[in-house]
């Protein structure tokens, strides 16, 4: 059997090439460095004497877990956290329960009233209301103030996210749909049957957006919240950040004895553990639901 031809590269691509691994070492190092020491600062012993450079290279064997001894151990980041988890998995839900109907519907083509459906959502987007008129709607008409509702619900409808999802419906064969109503499917039945199994990625895409958003949203439960036991994760890492040397909220002896500078890294770190864990289980579906939802067909 021939041998398969070998593309050779001029020297214009090998100098491209080297350039864009250069500048991927780069920007993996301007990445790593300060998440391996925010990483080893959280594993600071307490009568570790070095600069923070110097704790980078600080042996796993000589790492302390007083930080996450004290956090765990603290009722206050427990609440926190708990908190969160249900933003996150109330918000993700009524935020999909809300996102595939309306996409659906502007997706299809025999809707009556169709292009003004799609105008009545676009507009919107392109001018928003602003801040107060939104505070007064959560506030004073649906009284969700000091309630998790109203950390989600004024999030729980992106435009953007609609419209990836209405694209991706779009590329969704129409005759896949029209079987299913010749066989007297009615359309939340082929919603139900044919659209969203077909439509997994988009699903899983649009849901890991809304997640990350819920979790790491700190203005409107700042807005809305004023009970301490119904503040999620972001208003107490704030706190835990800033309030040592301001005097606020969260103490510095509130923790037990380990250093605040590991308390904070500690915290920065746990925070982000439920979006590193859950997104090896959606980056198969990321680059294909994020493709075809923002080109159509």
């Amino acid at each position: 059997m021939d041998k398969p031809k070998t593309v050779r590269l001029t020297t214009a691509d090998k100098i491209f090439y080297g350039a864009l691994d250069t500048y991927l070492v780069l920007l993996f190092i301007v990445i790593a460095i300060p998440m391996w020491s925010t990483i080893t600062l959280s594993f600071k012993p307490q009568a570790f004497l070095g600069t923070n450079f110097e704790l980078m290279f600080n042996p796993v064997w000589k790492w302390s877990l007083e930080a996450y001894k004290a956090l765990l151990g603290n009722n206050g980041f427990l609440l926190a956290f708990r908190n969160s988890i249900l933003i996150l998995i109330m918000g993700v839900f009524w935020a999909l329960f809300l996102t595939i109907p309306m996409a659906y519907c502007m997706s299809v083509k025999s809707l009556p009233g169709r292009k003004i459906l799609n105008y009545f959502v676009l507009i919107p987007y392109l001018f928003n209301i602003g801040m107060i008129p939104t505070y007064l709607v959560i506030t004073k008409t649906l009284h969700l103030t000091d309630t998790l509702w109203s950390v989600f619900m004024p999030g729980a409808l992106s435009t953007y996210n609609c419209l990836i999802m209405r694209n991706f419906f779009d590329n969704i064969p129409e005759s896949l749909k029209e079987s299913a109503r010749i066989d007297g499917a009615a359309e939340w039945k082929v919603l139900i049957s044919i659209i969203m199994p077909l439509s997994k990625p988009i699903i899983l895409t649009i849901g890991l957006y809304y997640g990350v958003n819920f979790w790491n949203d700190y203005f409107h439960p700042m807005l809305y919240i004023n009970k301490t036991d119904l503040q999620p994760l972001p208003i107490l890492l704030r706190n835990i950040l800033i309030g040592s040397g301001m005097n606020e909220v969260v103490e510095v002896n509130a923790f037990g004895s380990a250093p605040i500078e590991s308390i904070k890294a500690a915290s920065v770190f746990m925070s982000a553990i439920p979006m590193v864990i859950a997104y090896p289980f959606i980056q198969k579906y990321f680059t294909k639901g994020t493709m075809l939802g923002g080109v159509k067909g």
